[in-house]
């Protein structure tokens, strides 16, 4: 039974990722529509079939990576790695509207360097806390970094 009750608890922090996930997506035309398919974009730039499965999977592994560092709640600086965690989901699900709704490309830049940093913070301290939960967002962060990249580049573009 309590076995059962860690896999739900784990379900439901990968449920609240991929859903700041979906939030942007479902607000916005987060395909892009005609407004981005319109903008020079770099070489490096992915398909667009891509983001969908890599996001998928980078929510289920930032899920897993919070529910574990959830679980160790009550070792000192648990909290504030939550803490961090949330406020990177924040800007990660921000990020899609400003983009993509606003079509603010250099604003959009900002709010993924905001991500970017906090991101890395939220890195550093889940390590010390679980080095399976850090392991789990150096993908998310690797992936961050590179959509900074693209994003800057989109901008320096137009």
């Amino acid at each position: 039974m309590q076995r059962l009750k860690q896999i739900g608890q784990a379900f439901l922090f990968i449920l609240v990722c991929q859903l700041a996930g979906a939030s942007g997506a479902l607000l916005t035309d987060a395909g892009g529509g005609s407004w981005y398919q319109m903008l020079d974009k770099p070489v490096f730039t992915p398909p667009s079939w891509v983001f969908a499965p890599a996001w998928i999977t980078l929510y289920t592994l930032m899920g897993i990576a919070a529910y574990l560092i959830w679980r160790r709640r009550d070792v000192p600086g648990a909290r504030f790695a939550l803490g961090l965690f949330a406020a990177q989901l924040v800007l990660n699900a921000a990020w899609t509207p400003v983009f993509f709704g606003a079509h603010q490309v250099a604003a959009g830049f900002l709010v993924i360097v905001a991500l970017w940093v906090v991101l890395a913070w939220t890195v550093r301290r889940f390590f010390p806390l679980s080095t399976v939960a850090g392991g789990l967002l150096v993908p998310y962060l690797l992936w961050v970094t590179y959509a900074t990249v693209l994003n800057g580049a989109i901008w320096v573009l137009n």
